[in-house]
């Protein structure tokens, strides 16, 4: 069934290599993606009374179809502001690169199935003369014409945002934003280095990222004290990771070893201990090992019916919520309740089974359910 295979055997592909924990996947997006991932839900909170609050309540709340989060790459990277960590010349840009290239052609990275898109690298420490060597000794010449680079970028408070807002209404496709440094696009002077300082421009980058539902990525340095817990040596204070979404730690036992390890912690995946090595001949990072096999959500009853519902001939359906109850025999549910559910599920059953699901307002609320096509 569609959605349903899940890799069971490394994938060979461009700059990557190895194996690890096996996730769903699917190759679907929606067609128009800018359009639907570019706002965060259908309904907006609305002020209560006098406080000047803008609530929703829990009925409303379980009401409302929320834009479905795709991931980037599955089981590994998600929509939302991340950290990318690692000590100076540990080999982060040679990761972003090889990140950026996967994005953008739409390659496996390792065994996590990529879903293709836009990709803009701000290598802000480079020079486009060493973005050449680097990415053809990687890579060879064979192009990614959606993978575009930039040397030079203004910082937060001198209109960063304007200059990213333009570049994705150029690429409406735009999935990924990699920022090589933080310390090139934060304000000079103030507290920067404070915990309030470090929590707003995160907060900036975040709220940004928030408005056009893409990934941020952040590449920063680690500070030179050792830590049992390795997102302690996040150089800066905890505001940095705590306004964040999540965090990529990169470290070696020593800088001339070339295997690291890759520590992932993130509010929309779980946490990960991956031990990655450096292929020196070919520049690019190979998958060894993971320490824990990532969790498998259990089969949905609901996702499964609705799945076996749209079966070859019948890829679409639209309909009232009682309607698609009586087309949904061994589903026991009311028709209200059958609604709410798929309104929390959404995400999962776009990214597990390739559905896309709305709930439109209108005279009589219409259920729509569409199985989408692969996208090349």
């Amino acid at each position: 069934m569609m959605g349903k295979m899940k890799t069971t055997a490394p994938v060979s592909s461009v700059g990557a290599d190895g194996a690890q924990p096996n996730v769903k996947n699917h190759n679907e997006i929606i067609a128009n993606s800018q359009e639907q991932i570019n706002q965060q839900a259908t309904k907006n909170p609305e002020k209560s009374g006098n406080s000047g609050l803008h609530t929703m309540s829990m009925p409303e709340l379980y009401d409302t179809v929320f834009v479905p989060r795709v991931p980037i790459v599955d089981g590994f990277l998600y929509g939302g502001t991340y950290l990318f960590v690692g000590a100076p010349k540990v080999g982060k840009s040679f990761f972003m690169a090889q990140l950026a290239y996967h994005v953008a052609m739409g390659i496996p990275l390792w065994d996590y199935p990529v879903r293709k898109g836009t990709v803009l690298y701000l290598a802000l420490e480079d020079d486009y003369a060493r973005l050449q060597r680097r990415l053809s000794g990687m890579f060879g010449v064979e192009c990614a014409d959606n993978l575009y680079f930039a040397t030079q970028a203004k910082t937060l408070n001198e209109g960063l945002d304007r200059q990213l807002e333009e570049f994705l209404k150029e690429h409406k496709d735009a999935r990924l934003v990699i920022i090589d440094t933080l310390q090139k696009v934060r304000e000079v002077g103030g507290d920067r280095y404070s915990y309030s300082g470090d929590y707003e421009i995160v907060t900036k980058l975040k709220s940004f990222n928030d408005k056009y539902s893409i990934c941020l990525l952040v590449v920063h340095h680690t500070r030179k004290l050792e830590s049992e817990d390795s997102f302690d040596m996040i150089s800066g204070t905890n505001g940095l990771l705590g306004a964040a979404d999540g965090a990529f730690i990169m470290h070696k036992k020593k800088r001339t070893d070339n295997k690291a390890v890759m520590d992932i912690v993130g509010r929309d995946q779980p946490d990960q201990e991956l031990t990655i090595e450096f292929d020196r001949e070919r520049c690019v990072w190979k998958f060894k090992k993971a320490e824990t096999e990532l969790w498998k959500q259990p089969p949905n009853p609901l996702l499964e019916a609705i799945n076996a519902f749209l079966i070859e001939d019948r890829q679409e359906w639209e309909g009232t919520a009682t309607e698609l109850v009586k087309q949904l025999p061994d589903i026991q549910l009311q028709a209200n309740v059958l609604s709410r559910r798929l309104n929390t599920v959404n995400s999962q059953l776009l990214n597990d089974y390739g559905i896309f699901y709305d709930n439109k307002r209108g005279h009589e609320r219409k259920i729509i359910l569409k199985r989408l096509e692969a996208k090349e």
